[in-house]
């Protein structure tokens, strides 16, 4: 394949206002750079390389502002090989190591861990209703939530026909492209970037219809409301005989970040969640960029119940979630390993799926939007007054109302608690 390397420089450079963000450049390469910096060019040059250069990122704007700049977005790019060149295995530590480069890396393809709806089939189905697990009713007298609230669905898509979300979807994008990549166990949409979040796997239209289902066959969303942006990063692969599985580019889903921040997300819900392999640390500055813009990121911890660190739930700021089962306690696959901030229910949860069918499934990423919804719940309430709940606000509450599991203020496996949203919404009409 023709290798692609994320290049984040010390420094930008006034003459490279006019390169092509990534996405445009695949429509049109005549934009493209074929120069970085003298000692960039002197390597790649020296290994017989010629190459593109790109933005990484599309500005917010018609310019780079002072928050992206401050976070190192204005000035990393993607570097695209022009050939399939024979490359020394460490080539992203030889760049790394020049005086113009802060940090650079390969593309790289990852699996998000996410759980099958068969998962579910394992475990005997409860007839306790996880809202009144958490007082979603007391919450709900005061608020459905609000369209002007949007809360963006980072995952594998969203089921757009579906009966329960319908209409819901206000703005959408699909940011899946494998171009040039290995694709023999991908099936379905993984090329090209367009408009069509189109579901292929099932896991974003169940997480999506706990958040805002209408609740014609399935308990009514938690924030039925609100207004979703659905945001395609992950693509389906074949994982086994059968089973189907998300996966997709780590800076591909960082562009879904940054697209959904700049298009007027409220919270950017992520139920999916990838190791640290090397270089920086999945997501961080894009993370940063969103949390800076008063964007809450709320993200699954993870699913296979050890300490392991998955990003972006590990990363400062974000609202990582753990799961537990109809009873409040916390189910054993819940990964701690992220600063576990809340939990909430995780176990059977009955939402919509592929083909306009509905599903049960476990894990910390249905245990996620119940978060995110909540989130949505209390940010709509608080504008209903003119008011705006920022991050701050948001991680206060659920830190002072959340209901502990031991006598310890917070716990490793828990975080401050089963997210209860009767105590939450008391807090919040006591702070506006």
């Amino acid at each position: 394949m023709k290798q692609h390397f994320i290049v984040k420089m010390a420094e930008r450079h006034p003459h490279d206002d006019d390169i092509p963000d990534w996405i445009t450049f695949i429509g049109d390469k005549s934009g493209a750079r074929h120069r970085a910096s003298p000692d960039v060019d002197l390597a790649l040059r020296g290994l017989g390389c010629k190459y593109w250069l790109t933005n990484e990122y599309a500005p917010a704007g018609i310019d780079w502002d002072d928050t992206e700049a401050r976070h190192g977005l204005d000035r990393t790019y993607r570097v695209i090989l022009q050939e399939n060149y024979d490359l020394p295995h460490h080539i992203s530590e030889l760049l790394s190591r020049l005086p113009s480069v802060e940090d650079a890396s390969p593309l790289q393809v990852v699996e998000s861990r996410i759980s099958p709806p068969a998962m579910a089939a394992t475990n005997s189905i409860n007839d306790s209703s996880a809202g009144d697990l958490i007082g979603l009713s007391y919450a709900r007298a005061l608020t459905r939530g609000s369209p002007d609230i949007t809360i963006a669905v980072l995952d594998t898509g969203v089921g757009l026909d579906h009966p329960e979300l319908a209409g819901k979807v206000r703005k959408a994008m699909d940011f899946v492209n494998l171009k040039g990549l290995d694709t023999s166990v991908f099936i379905g949409d993984f090329l090209g970037y367009d408009r069509d979040p189109a579901d292929e796997v099932g896991h974003g239209t169940h997480v999506s219809g706990i958040l805002a289902a209408r609740g014609l066959a399935m308990d009514e969303g938690i924030a039925p409301d609100c207004s979703l942006m659905a945001v395609r990063v992950l693509a389906a692969m074949k994982s086994g005989d059968s089973h189907v599985v998300g996966a997709g580019i780590v800076d591909n889903i960082n562009a879904g970040i940054k697209w959904a921040v700049d298009n007027g997300a409220d919270i950017i819900n992520m139920s999916l969640g990838i190791k640290h392999i090397g270089g920086g640390l999945p997501h961080e500055d894009v993370i940063r960029y969103a949390l800076s813009r008063d964007v809450t990121v709320v993200a699954a911890s993870g699913n296979d119940g050890s300490a392991e660190r998955y990003y972006p739930g590990a990363l400062p700021g974000v609202i990582a979630v753990g799961a537990v089962d109809n009873s409040g306690a916390v189910a054993s696959f819940t990964s701690y390993g992220a600063n576990i901030f809340v939990v909430a229910p995780g176990l059977n949860i009955y939402s919509s799926f592929l083909d306009r069918k509905y599903a049960f499934a476990s894990g910390t990423s249905q245990a996620s939007p119940f978060v995110a919804g909540a989130i949505g719940l209390m940010k709509s309430l608080s504008a209903g007054l003119g008011k705006k709940l920022g991050n701050d606000d948001i991680r206060r509450i659920l830190k002072c109302t959340s209901d502990r599991v031991d006598s310890r203020m917070r716990n490793e496996h828990a975080g401050y608690g089963l997210l209860n949203l009767a105590d939450g919404f008391k807090l919040l009409a006591h702070l506006l």
